[in-house]
């Protein structure tokens, strides 16, 4: 039986990745930063663990107590919108500590195991903003950019060890809770300078159109965990796929 363990577990995508992959037989190790045994049907094959990826004692007693695992998914990440003008260097500087940083450190805190087996699975869930500059969103796209980056030459280090690493990119998911979660990172959205600018992007949001739901990002992580063969950019939702199509 195979072992997957998530992060940021406590709503969205990492709780129906962890549903996805529970529904399927796999143990699952579900992390967040303040554990809730509420959230997930109870069992043998689920572990419910308390992980804050920007706290290096956090990542070392998480893997500690999680043991060998098969596949890493990094999907805890914080929102952030705001005319560049009006963000502070702290706010920036806080989503890059957990989207970015926090990648990092909790998959350097998981290869060993995986490079000493010969086998295993990073999966980094990052966003589909990567694929379209998208006003408001400098910084979190470019917290989200640096990831892909950082991905796609690590999986060039680790494929002779048997390791693969993946990308997934959702679109927009506004069944989520990702903008109530990215309410501390918006600053200047009343700014006289930039009020048409924000007044266009939020009116694009109430626009109908394809969107992304969580189990497409569990579906896609799914395949990008057991298939071998999947590529290394996995957009999940159709407005993902089709942003992902306009590429050049």
């Amino acid at each position: 039986m195979k072992t997957i363990l998530i992060t940021g577990c406590s709503s969205g995508f990492g709780l129906d990745i962890a549903r996805h992959f529970l529904d399927r037989g796999w143990q699952v190790v579900a992390t967040m930063r303040t554990p809730r045994a509420d959230l997930l049907p109870p069992g043998e094959r689920l572990r419910v663990l308390a992980l804050d990826v920007t706290d290096p004692l956090s990542i070392h007693r998480a893997v500690e107590a999680a043991g060998p695992i098969d596949v890493l998914v990094n999907n805890a990440g914080i929102g952030a919108a705001a005319p560049f003008e009006c963000m502070s260097m702290a706010s920036a500087h806080e989503v890059f500590e957990t989207n970015t940083f926090g990648t990092m450190a909790v998959t350097q805190a998981i290869l060993p195991q995986f490079r000493q087996r010969g086998a295993g699975v990073v999966i980094n869930v990052t966003s589909s903003v990567t694929f379209k500059a998208l006003p408001l969103l400098s910084v979190y796209r470019a917290s989200k950019a640096a990831v892909n980056a950082f991905t796609e030459s690590l999986a060039a280090e680790v494929e002779p060890f048997g390791v693969r690493v993946r990308l997934v990119l959702p679109g927009r998911a506004p069944e989520t809770r990702f903008g109530e979660n990215a309410r501390s990172h918006m600053a200047g959205l009343d700014h006289q300078a930039y009020a048409e600018l924000v007044k266009s992007v939020f009116a694009s949001f109430g626009e109908s159109g394809p969107v992304t739901y969580s189990q497409d990002v569990a579906q896609a992580v799914w395949r990008a965990a057991t298939d071998p063969d999947s590529p290394m950019h996995l957009p999940a939702g159709e407005d993902a796929e089709a942003w992902a199509a306009e590429r050049p």
